[in-house]
């Protein structure tokens, strides 16, 4: 088990601050003795990197396809991902290598396949009956641009527009060019002087397949008849087009200009259209033309038996509609409906009954694809009511600024969660079951509940529950509803630090087992919540205002020089510094007209309703200091045991009771170290002029979208690609050198070498790699706690590391975690009764850890993780045991202390993509795995591990890359993911009179392969496609599913296995043929030489 032996490090010598005696050498011995006994049961064989699940919006959605049979839809993006939703519960992302757009993607219907275009003139063929979907074939185009591809309801055969209004034909079994070319100087009149643009728009006549109907950007639409090679009818427009749809009877097709008109078309009419319609135009009178209107993008048009057939639209506006949101427009008969959206339309489609596009359609839904949302309409319902979507798609409602996620609960949280979210649902929904409803759930192997909190930038925080893969909304809490909301931007106060989001969520601290939750906002301000299942009206929202005040700048070499010492327990916050009174203050300016002792925020003074759920307990405000506004908060802790929050930001520290409502610590980071300050800093340098001060829009980054608001609330790094600034209302000189609170820890431990038994304290760590120990004398429990005032004092136990602190925690005498005190979950808005009264003065804060019975000889070890090392020391001894250089050159983002395997470990995100995991104590690595370069801030603010393997970070503004490193977890991955494809059978064919037989319809397939086989058409221009063999392979279509679509598939597959094995043929009988040139060449070459030489010469 073990690899190496206790090393007696150097960095543990300045890890004290005095030199270590010989009694201090032999008890580190002594400590290491005992520590080789822990047995060390994680190896690297137990971890494994992979990702797992993808949740959320697709972010910057391009292209939807819907299977009408499976039931499953698609969504690709411009990156090139591709999500698809089955029922809820099951998804599935896949991602195209190139990484570019998806323009269209089309379903091989009930088959179990995807073809997706993409703009780099690739087409690629999807197989979506495995688990994992994997790419079969590619087809990449070398002369032309793809515009627009059709697939025909049960057809082999994919017809191809291109920008040069061309149209090839791909064989989707074999992704083979057809040599069947429809060349648009052929489709069009050759009168016609100009090129018609490229191809928006093809389809077959729903009663004739041997007809295809081709729309031209310009406006010419050509009816093509596929047997004739020649062109039926042309029918021209002077306007534009955007998009065409056939009435399903073949008589008839609709088009979308871009002048905001509907034109109707009788096929056998193509001198002018049946009718013109501009359905947003103002009708002028005098007959002339309504105005123009912005372009119609699409048009559907879908018939029903018992009534008016469905005309539905996006875009078509009038031009002086300026400020009005995008909309869908719903005709049917002589209603007209408008339907606001909230974002733009990329993509609509119509959900109809049938499959087939020869009968009635009979529409029941919309899904309408939004740049951020997406929506189902009930076209069933009066007044088109919405679908609620089921699906995790609000995760960025309002951008994401943090995030953390639990794994291992408590089992009673969720339900808990769910019933007071419950209570926030909006009503007005369609009363139908969801129609996206295809695919399987996976089996469900983890057992564990999961939660994730999201926290927003408008001040909402969001529970998710997480368990088993999958993602739901629990409740929502919005913060800012306890704060005063300016009208206008004029009525807002000027003590702002930020311009815009002055709620953002930047910290959460949550306790699952107590349910206390701890955030901190970006204006300096903290709130603390408890969890109630009643209803509460807070008469006056308790409230104290803090001053954080820095004095001292620059930081020289560690040499001490003396300071005051840390203020005894009865000094540790002067008068001055705490106003705990229920309203904000009213001094806005001190004696020389600064800004001063004010907030950001204005707290409501009016009561406040609570619903059941998270309800203030206390509003904690940093304040302005003579003119220099409060600067963010860089940690936060909070503990229901001791009924205390701390919290730190560059200025200091500061402590507050949250029970009895007080102050207790308020310290500027110096005065923390007392007389034992490693540094030497010079009195501050008179203020400059201000800064403008930035609030989370403060990264001086370039890469940084938009969305990236937030910033790390770590230290500011300068070996690096990129800087992690702070609030940049200081001067950068005196921002460089401020030394931040970066980590807070409260835990039961021993806080000097002396102790024989562990106490409550506070471990604090900084920017600077440095952690001190602060003991707590806590009163105690029942009545007394809240009479009696908690005792803070210095320890002078300073512990020093390379880089700021990022996480702390600490094992027992076994090597087992030994989490916080906390105390468990009760009803605080119920009068207790006498019982209950006596066990709460009784009852001791819970530790799960088994140190809490030990006895008082037995000892700890503290694990600290700084952005450079992690360093594991011994107490009380307070001997460096083991120490790790995690890296050199980069800096750790997140650590975590983590379980995993009934073991522990410590798991790392380092800036330059790497993912470590260390064995612990003994932080021996068990797992480095390159995973992913920093690209921007949103991942470094967002990544977090968990219990159990579990990981995430926020992969786009809108969704949640989930990833293990568990082997476990990776094995069971493939059961616990859902399926796509489910065997479904083909619904009938609609039954058709004889006369309507006689147009044909689904039996003249096979006049498709006479027309478009090799042995027709011959074959195609090996220069203009290249085929590409997919990754999936044969190997992937092999699950195919019994009954008729079973098989059909394996007839299919036959067709394709034979297809593959030829194209092996052919390729060895080339290979053949060249060596056997290759060959005759050479044996020409040895004749030549041989040939005047007699046989001896040889």
């Amino acid at each position: 088990m073990r690899k190496f032996n206790i090393r007696k490090v150097l960095d543990g010598l300045t890890a004290v601050s005095s030199a270590a005696s010989a009694s201090s050498a032999a008890q580190q011995q002594q400590a290491g003795n005992r520590e080789t006994e822990i047995q060390e049961t994680l190896q690297s064989e137990h971890f494994q990197l992979c990702k797992t699940v993808r949740h959320g919006f697709p972010y910057q959605p391009s292209a939807l396809a819907f299977d009408p049979v499976q039931k499953i839809l698609a969504i690709g993006t411009q990156t090139g991902a591709l999500r698809l939703f089955g029922r809820p519960g099951v998804e599935c992302y896949c991602q195209h290598d190139s990484g570019a757009a998806v323009i269209q993607l089309q379903f091989l219907i009930n088959e179990g396949a995807l073809v997706s275009g993409l703009a780099d003139d690739t087409l690629h063929l999807w197989n979506l009956r495995q688990k994992r979907p994997a790419i079969l074939h590619s087809l990449k185009f070398n002369r032309e641009r793809i515009t627009f591809c059709h697939l025909p309801f049960q057809s082999k055969w994919l017809y191809v527009g291109t920008e040069r209004g061309n149209i090839h034909i791909v064989n989707v079994e074999s992704f083979t060019l057809s040599g069947y070319v429809i060349m648009w100087n052929k489709a069009i009149e050759l009168s016609s002087k100009s090129h018609p643009g490229p191809i928006v728009h093809i389809s077959d006549n729903p009663m004739d397949e041997g007809k295809l109907l081709i729309g031209f950007e310009s406006g010419t639409v050509v009816l093509w008849d596929l047997k004739s090679k020649k062109a039926d009818y042309r029918y021209t427009h002077d306007e534009a087009i955007h998009s065409v749809a056939w009435h399903h009877e073949g008589k008839q097709f609709i088009c979308s200009h871009s002048d905001g008109t509907l034109t109707i078309w009788n096929v056998k009419s193509p001198t002018k259209p049946f009718q013109t319609i501009t359905p947003h135009g103002k009708q002028l009178k005098d007959g002339k033309k309504p105005e123009p209107c912005k372009p119609i993008l699409k048009v559907e048009y879908k018939t029903t038996r018992a009534g008016e057939p469905f005309i539905i639209l996006s875009g078509g506006l009038s031009y002086d509609t300026v400020g009005r949101r995008p909309c869908l427009t719903v005709m049917h008969g002589k209603s007209t409906a408008v339907l606001e959206m909230d974002y733009s339309i990329v993509d609509f489609l119509t959900l109809c009954e049938t499959p087939y596009p020869n009968d009635f359609q009979e529409p029941y839904a919309v899904v309408v694809l939004l740049e951020k949302d997406l929506v189902l309409i009930d076209l069933a319902q009066n007044g088109y009511p919405i679908f609620e979507n089921p699906y995790p798609l609000t995760i960025h409602e309002s951008p994401v600024t943090c995030c953390e996620y639990f794994a291992d609960c408590p089992v009673d949280l969720i339900p808990a969660l769910y019933s007071v979210g419950a209570r926030q649902k909006r009503q007005g929904y369609s009363k139908k079951e969801w129609p996206i409803s295809g695919g399987n759930w996976g089996l469900i192997t983890q057992s564990y509940p999961e939660i994730i909190i999201t926290g927003h930038a408008d001040g909402s925080i969001k529970f998710w529950d997480a368990s088993a893969i999958t993602l739901q909304v629990l409740y929502k809490l919005k913060t800012a509803k306890v704060f005063e909301k300016s009208r206008n931007k004029d009525d807002r106060p000027n003590t702002d630090i930020v311009d815009e989001d002055p709620y953002a969520i930047q910290i959460i601290s949550w306790c699952p087992e107590s349910r206390m939750l701890c955030i901190a906002g970006v204006s300096a301000h903290v709130i603390i919540y408890r969890f109630s299942k009643q209803e509460v009206t807070t008469e006056v929202i308790p409230m104290l205002e803090v001053r954080l005040l820095y004095e001292i700048n620059d930081v020289e070499s560690p040499d001490g020089e003396q300071l005051p010492p840390l203020p005894t327990p009865g000094t540790g916050s002067n008068p001055q510094s705490i106003v705990p009174q229920s309203h904000p203050s009213t001094s806005s300016s001190s004696s020389d007209g600064l800004r001063d002792n004010v907030p950001c925020l204005k707290v409501k003074n009016s009561p406040l309703k609570q619903s059941p759920g998270y309800q203030i307990e206390l509003v904690i405000q940093l304040v302005w200091v003579s003119g220099e506004p409060p600067q963010q908060i860089t940690s936060l802790a909070v503990n229901s045991a001791y009924g205390l929050v701390v919290f730190g930001n560059c200025n200091g520290i500061a402590m507050v009771d949250y029970l009895q409502k007080t102050v207790l610590l308020n310290l500027g980071t110096i005065e923390l170290y007392g007389s034992n300050d490693p540094y030497r800093r010079e009195p501050r340098s008179p203020r400059k002029t201000r800064q403008p001060s930035g609030g989370l829009c403060d990264i001086n980054e370039g890469t940084v979208v938009p969305e990236d608001r937030c910033k790390s609330p770590t230290s500011d790094v300068k070996d690096n690609s990129f800087s992690r600034s702070r609030s940049s209302s200081v001067t950068s000189i005196d921002k460089e050198s401020r030394e931040a609170i970066s980590a807070l820890h409260f835990c039961e431990t021993y806080t000097r070498k002396a102790d024989t038994s562990p106490s409550p304290c506070l471990w604090v760590g900084t920017t600077l790699g440095t952690v001190l120990v602060i003991v707590l004398n806590l009163p105690p429990g029942g009545e007394q706690r809240l009479l009696q005032p908690v005792i803070v004092s210095p320890s002078g136990t300073i512990l020093r590391l390379k880089g700021a602190i990022l996480r702390m925690a600490f094992l027992d005498t076994t090597g087992s975690l030994v989490p916080p005190a906390h105390e468990p979950w009760r009803e605080h808005n119920v009068p207790e009764d006498k019982d209950e009264k006596d066990k709460s003065k009784k009852r001791r804060p819970v530790s799960v850890s088994p140190s809490s019975s030990q006895e008082i000889s037995e000892n700890q070890y503290a694990v600290i993780c700084s952005e450079k090392q992690a360093k594991v020391i011994s107490l009380p001894s307070q001997n460096c045991i083991y120490k790790q250089n995690i890296t050199e050159t980069s800096f750790v983002l997140r650590g975590d202390v983590v379980s995993l395997s009934n073991s522990i470990c410590l798991a790392c995100f380092c800036a330059n993509g790497h993912i470590m995991t260390f064995s612990l104590p003994s932080l021996r690595p068990l797992l480095d795995v390159y995973y992913l370069p920093l690209t921007n801030m949103r991942i470094a603010r967002t990544f977090c591990f968990t219990n159990n393997g579990q990981a995430l970070y926020l992969v786009s503004p809108t969704e949640i890359q989930r990833l293990t490193y568990s082997q476990e977890t990776c094995e069971n991955l493939q059961e616990m993911l859902g399926e796509l494809f489910t065997p479904v059978e083909t619904p009938e064919a609609p039954n058709r009179g004889f006369f309507k037989g006689l147009f044909g319809g689904g039996a003249q397939s096979l006049d498709r392969e006479e027309l478009f086989g090799e042995s027709a058409s011959g074959k195609a221009s090996r220069s203009l496609a290249q085929h590409i063999p997919g990754p999936g392979g044969i190997e992937g279509v092999k699950g195919a599913a019994s009954g008729v679509v079973g098989e059909l598939a394996r007839a299919r597959l036959a067709l394709d296995e034979r297809g593959q094995k030829l194209g092996e043929l052919e390729e060895k009988t080339a290979a053949m043929l060249y060596s056997a040139d290759s060959f005759s060449k050479h044996a020409h070459e040895m004749m030549l030489k041989y040939k005047d030489k007699k046989w001896y010469q040889f």
